[in-house]
């Protein structure tokens, strides 16, 4: 089993040891849904307003951000995408009170670690749509009325975490991509074989449920782009599966994304067209909530395009000793990254620019002295962090 060690844009420069090693010739990248938008239900389980973390991140009290915070100090990526992290529009209220008052404070018998560079900005989650979307004769504008599932703008959000420079000029962002504009999108229908979505709705609607970023790092002069996202969950929704439809597509996204021939058609929010060039070295970051094994809701022909896709190095796949205990009866529970037993996160370097040296999941076996940090959702979270180790290659 493997082993189980090792920002609109906004940048900050912090101490704690967050500058890169202008040298090093080998960095982990992660992917962490932190399920922190779970801090925003009040008592009785109503939603909250989106105020709720930025009260919690004031202080350094809060049990379950201090063990994600722990599980991070432990790790210690180099790059790490934080899923389900609130937008929260001033960073000294959101992710610079995280990394201040969480990761700059040794959790247990961790490390204090320091992230000198971060990107974050808007989602579609939570963002009133105006039409009713889930076709219940109501158009509430939140919940899923919104052009992503959520009850107030930023819920759900993601934010991504450097000790390298963000080149921000050049970040690329696909937060307002038109769904109809994917050539052959799959279509969602009502049981009459109508369009389940009005004409007016689809004219606007975004393919993206929270946003797809194409983020650069600079990296001992050379340039290497985090792709982040996190596609909607298959779930929650009918038999016109229009949540299933909506994942699939996202995620097929970065398959066209990849594909320079195929890739022409896209274009980002501020109108620059095309993919990513076939000589750009990369790593692909997120809960995608979709299984290339073929586990789970998902409509998986999309995952398994991505995940086999010639320019990814699928081998050396992340596992964990906890994941195998979880599902002892099931061959792919190693590398499951979810507590509901099926991997949905990945970390999928590309072929050129790399070599993989490790890889893991954080899930210890109930055994091992860790093993609270991950014993329920409520501890941290109901997904793992997952993370590679890449040595940097001149292919």
């Amino acid at each position: 089993m493997k082993k189980l060690f090792t920002i609109s844009v906004f940048s900050a420069a912090l101490s704690l040891g967050g500058s890169p090693d202008m040298h090093a010739t080998e960095l982990t990248f992660a992917t962490f849904n932190v399920s922190m938008e779970a801090q925003n239900y009040l008592p009785h389980g109503e939603a909250g307003d989106g105020t709720v973390l930025a009260e919690l991140l004031k202080t350094d009290s809060q049990p379950q951000i201090k063990n994600i915070a722990h599980i991070i100090q432990l790790v210690r990526p180099d790059v790490l995408l934080l899923n389900e992290f609130d937008y929260i529009a001033n960073p000294e209220h959101g992710i610079k009170a995280f990394i201040r008052n969480y990761l700059n404070k040794a959790q247990g018998n961790a490390l204090a670690i320091d992230y000198p560079y971060f990107y974050y900005n808007t989602v579609n989650t939570g963002q009133p749509s105006g039409f009713d979307l889930d076709n219940d004769g109501k158009a509430s504008g939140i919940g899923a009325d919104a052009w992503g599932y959520g009850f107030y703008p930023g819920q759900y959000g993601m934010v991504l975490l450097s000790k390298y420079p963000i080149d921000t000029a050049k970040v690329r962002s696909f937060q307002q991509f038109k769904w109809k504009d994917m050539p052959g999108f799959m279509p969602t229908k009502k049981a009459d074989g109508s369009p389940w979505y009005s004409d007016a709705a689809w004219a606007q609607f975004p393919l993206s449920s929270k946003s797809h970023w194409d983020i650069p790092l600079l990296v001992n002069g050379n340039t290497i782009h985090v792709l982040a996202s996190h596609p909607t969950p298959p779930v929650f929704d009918g038999p016109e599966n229009r949540n299933g439809i909506r994942n699939h597509d996202e995620i097929r996204f970065w398959v066209d994304y990849l594909t320079p021939d195929n890739a022409g058609y896209i274009y980002d929010d501020k109108g620059s067209k095309g993919g990513l060039a076939a000589d750009s070295p990369f790593v692909l970051l997120g809960d995608q909530n979709a299984s290339a094994d073929g586990e789970g809701d998902a409509l998986n022909t999309a995952i398994r395009a991505l995940y086999h896709h010639p320019r990814i190095n699928n081998s050396n796949p992340p596992a964990s000793a906890g994941g195998a205990e979880n599902a002892a009866d099931n061959p792919n529970a190693p590398f499951h990254t979810a507590g509901w037993r099926m991997r949905a996160d990945y970390v999928l370097p590309s072929t050129s620019g790399f070599v993989i040296k490790d890889s893991g999941v954080f899930w210890p076996a109930k055994a091992d002295p860790l093993y609270p940090l991950v014993g329920s959702r409520g501890a941290s979270s109901d997904h793992r962090l997952v993370w590679v180790k890449l040595e940097l290659s001149a292919d």
